[in-house]
């Protein structure tokens, strides 16, 4: 008896690749991990192909570790590795790239998995990139591979904001970094289907990857609603709680920072933030310049129930940032019933939903008018229990898994131009 999938099609060999996929803190490693499992449960077969930090998995999928010089692992980033490391000519590609600045990941990560498909004597039906977008996802096309991509935004915008905070040097070197963006650009170019996360996030793919619009489809990411739920316990009073996957100007922390030094004036409050700063970063130069080490902690590799643990003890969550293609934490925070402050940068006005009902909306880079916001909220019980309630019912009605994975099957098989039997 022929087995079918869910939609009644024949079940696809799907090869999900990510150059990186940090756990819990930062899109990537999540999206991974729930999209791999929720195409598992639809009766599809799955292998994740990943660098470093490798993912973690739910029982279905496979991992296939594609290693690399690990060059920017902690607590030990841009080290000089052991001349017993250097296995490939690849490694010495990524060594000297990272040597004059650059950073090599997408490239060298995409060449070592085409390497790992390419031996294959069962190929996949489709190879699904999460961003990489490097010349190896080329060589796999060429090979006859059906090869799609996840772009969650273009990093262009990323560079933009960098290179507005950058100084002198810094400029030359911010530069040099994102340099891998040619790359990225040449390659979505080639590819025949993109997915995307928000309209927003379609938009600027357009714009700066010149990108016909055509080709592009928006599957907005999802949450576990029954993992990421509301507390059972009080929440702690004063507690404001954001998330930064990077110690950089585009997640907005120094706005952030600045507002919570005026509520402390006013108010009894704490910062936690998920993720981790840089030594030499602003967020840390900001701590210093505004005295609030006593008012602010970073914490960072929490497990998933520590975190939603987290994310249900805040009185307030927020998303400073100055850009988003979409913000999962956002979502996560609304699941978790936290009332919510959001920028109306890039995409979260259209993910967190309408002022006033299921978030609070601030201009990007404005700390009187987050600070304001916060303080609002704090202030008024009955208000943030009903944002709070009114967040959780949209990620619930709008934000899940099982969704993500129906619809990018569906896209799947539009790209493969197969059609499901009725």
């Amino acid at each position: 008896m022929t087995r079918t999938a869910a939609d009644g099609g024949r079940p696809l060999r799907i090869a999900l690749t990510s150059y990186r996929s940090k756990p819990h803190c930062g899109g990537q490693g999540v999206y991974v991990r729930a999209l791999s499992r929720e195409l598992v449960a639809l009766g599809h077969e799955v292998e994740v192909l990943s660098g470093q930090p490798y993912p973690e998995l739910d029982a279905g999928p496979t991992l296939t570790r594609v290693p690399s010089l690990d060059l920017y692992r902690e607590p030990d980033p841009f080290r000089v590795p052991r001349l017993r490391e250097f296995r490939s000519p690849i490694d010495v590609l990524e060594f000297l790239s990272m040597a004059t600045a650059a950073f090599p990941e997408p490239l060298t990560f995409s060449l070592r998995a085409a390497r790992v498909l390419q031996a294959r004597t069962t190929k996949p039906d489709v190879v699904h990139d999460n961003q990489t977008l490097g010349y190896g996802h080329l060589l796999l096309q060429r090979a006859g591979l059906n090869v799609v991509a996840t772009v969650h935004h273009p990093i262009t915008e990323d560079r933009r904001h960098d290179l507005a905070a950058a100084r002198g040097r810094k400029r030359i070197s911010t530069r040099r970094w994102y340099s891998f963006l040619r790359m990225q650009k040449r390659v979505v170019q080639k590819l025949p289907a993109i997915l995307t996360v928000s309209d927003n996030s379609k938009v600027d793919i357009v714009r700066d990857f010149e990108v016909p619009v055509d080709r592009i489809t928006v599957v907005p990411v999802g949450v576990e609603t029954d993992v990421f739920a509301p507390p059972s316990t009080p929440r702690v009073r004063g507690r404001i709680v954001a998330t930064a996957s990077a110690d950089v100007p585009l997640k907005g922390l120094v706005p952030l920072l600045e507002a919570v030094a005026k509520l402390r004036t006013e108010r009894d409050v704490e910062l936690v933030v998920v993720g981790r700063p840089r030594t030499d970063g602003p967020a840390l130069k900001a701590i210093d310049r505004l005295g609030l080490h006593d008012a602010v902690r970073f914490v960072s590799g929490l497990p998933e129930q520590e975190l939603v643990d987290l994310f249900g003890s805040a009185d307030v969550g927020v998303v400073p940032s100055l850009y988003e293609g979409f913000s999962l934490p956002a979502v996560e925070l609304m699941a978790c019933a936290t009332p919510l402050v959001a920028t109306t940068a890039g995409a979260l006005p259209e993910v967190v939903g309408p002022d006033g009902e299921t978030a609070l909306h601030v201009p990007p880079g404005d700390p009187e008018a987050l600070a304001a916001a916060v303080g609002r909220l704090l202030d008024d019980p009955e208000l943030a229990a009903r944002i709070g309630a009114a967040g959780r019912a949209r990620v619930v009605e709008r934000f899940t898994w099982r969704a993500v994975a129906e619809q990018t099957v569906a896209w799947y098989r539009t790209t493969l131009k197969e059609s499901t039997p009725c």
